[in-house]
């Protein structure tokens, strides 16, 4: 039996892209918070505990700079598509990452 093919609503392959790169990035942060809560457990010696919580801050600002990135793209690339963000929701995005 031949289905019929729906419209195809998945997103392009350079969005696809980027969300790997995003997820590695949040991945890498879930494990650096894992060991942050390790060292607190553990009673580490505070530099080692600010020094990981400092490495998962910029992880996860880099995952929301790489999530605003995309979407910029994806509205340069489409302006006309009421789907995308528009500029002043993503200029708020970006700033609240500021």
């Amino acid at each position: 039996m031949t289905s019929t093919t729906a419209p195809d609503t998945k997103q392009p392959a350079h969005d696809e892209a980027a969300k790997r790169k995003v997820l590695n990035r949040l991945r890498r942060a879930h494990g650096q918070l894992a060991a942050v809560i390790g060292s607190v457990e553990r009673d580490d010696h505070c530099r080692d505990v600010v020094q990981q919580l400092a490495a998962v801050s910029k992880a996860l600002d880099r995952a929301g700079f790489l999530v605003i990135s995309s979407a910029l793209q994806e509205c340069l690339n489409n302006p006309d598509d009421e789907s995308t963000t528009g500029q002043e929701e993503l200029e708020k995005l970006f700033l609240s990452l500021a």
